[in-house]
């Protein structure tokens, strides 16, 4: 078979189509034939060099979390799926025996780890990993939920998001924001994010944003965010700097979900205002294939169409990172095999 294999760590440039063996499941996996496999930032930051995960004792390194297509064998104590199956895998890897995974939820597992291998034309995954897609619910938009839309559903959960709340969304135009924009829409919830491009903020608009910032500096976007409303959570995937912005806006009791380092992997943030505020800052990865099945629902049922940019081919798939490296996009982009 053919994969879209990480060759050397020095960004798009570093992608080569190679063969590999086809694999062949063993007990407890399945095969599945590839139609469609989102590429995240995670994956970004691994064909960078930035990611502690792989090095180049790894390589060739095929990544790639967010795998849709249809079953083509199971191993042996497969009872979950059959050939013939349409699925989209839950990328969560988790040891099945601490007392978080006992407990759950299992995104807590101590060992807490992702898939990689989905940018090739066959994934040999953990059979129980897999759900089945729903009719209506085609593959390319199965492949977009599940790392950024299982991400900021879950994050929308963690901040008690429900009708009538204010979300506040920093970086609104990536992956997770524009999820989180259309997922709050779905909860009856209102929605302000920012973002240096008036293009993409209008197209974000399109998709429910009910307030746009224009901007990228704190004291701007704390004092606009201001003027609109008391913000009850904020989902923040950037970070550094605008986790103290998220703050100074947030309600009393507040909750702020955090999921990600786009704008830098340290805070520093006003104390008295935290416990004074009771305000919660909470960490937040993934999410559930509870919630991952949930979603799958919601396309089902017409209430959610994921935001697809473009779908690449595996010969593109260089290209494809360097268009998220650009950072012009609005949506997912999506490698079809």
């Amino acid at each position: 078979m053919r994969v879209a294999a990480f060759s050397e760590l020095t960004g798009p440039d570093g992608v080569s189509v190679i063969d590999q063996a086809t694999p062949e499941p063993e007990h407890g996996e399945a095969v599945v034939s590839v139609e469609a496999c989102a590429i995240n930032r995670h994956d970004l930051w691994v064909l960078e060099g930035d990611s502690a995960m792989v090095d180049t004792d790894d390589l060739p390194f095929v990544s790639g979390l967010d795998v849709a297509g249809t079953v083509d064998a199971v191993g042996d104590g497969v009872t979950a799926v059959e050939p013939g199956d349409r699925v989209v895998l839950c990328p969560n890897e988790t040891c099945g025996t601490c007392r978080y995974c006992r407990e759950g939820p299992e995104n807590l597992c101590e060992n807490f780890s992702l898939y990689h291998g989905g940018l090739a034309e066959a994934a040999r995954v953990q059979a129980d990993r897999l759900v089945r897609l729903l009719d209506g619910v085609e593959p390319v938009d199965a492949a977009a939920l599940p790392t950024a839309y299982m991400t900021a559903f879950h994050m929308l959960r963690r901040v008690d998001a429900g009708p009538g709340d204010l979300v506040f969304i920093p970086g609104v135009t990536g992956g997770v924001g524009v999820a989180g924009v259309q997922l709050a829409s779905v909860l009856g919830a209102h929605s302000v994010g920012t973002s240096s491009s008036a293009a993409k903020l209008t197209r974000v608009e399109s998709l429910g944003l009910d307030y746009a910032i224009e901007s990228t500096d704190p004291d701007e976007i704390r004092a606009a965010v201001t003027e609109i409303g008391t913000v009850d959570g904020v989902l923040n995937h950037l970070g550094g700097e605008y986790t103290q912005v998220g703050l100074d806006v947030l309600r009393r009791g507040g909750r702020m979900a955090v999921c990600g380092r786009t704008a830098g992997g340290t805070s520093e943030i006003n104390i008295p205002d935290l416990f004074l505020g009771h305000k919660r800052v909470i960490g937040s990865t993934m999410g559930t294939q509870g919630d991952l099945e949930r979603l799958v629902d919601l396309v089902a049922d017409g209430e959610l169409t994921p935001e697809i940019e473009e779908t690449y081919s595996l010969e593109e798939t260089g290209a494809a990172f360097a268009a998220m490296q650009d950072r012009d996009s609005v949506g997912k982009l999506v490698v079809t095999p």
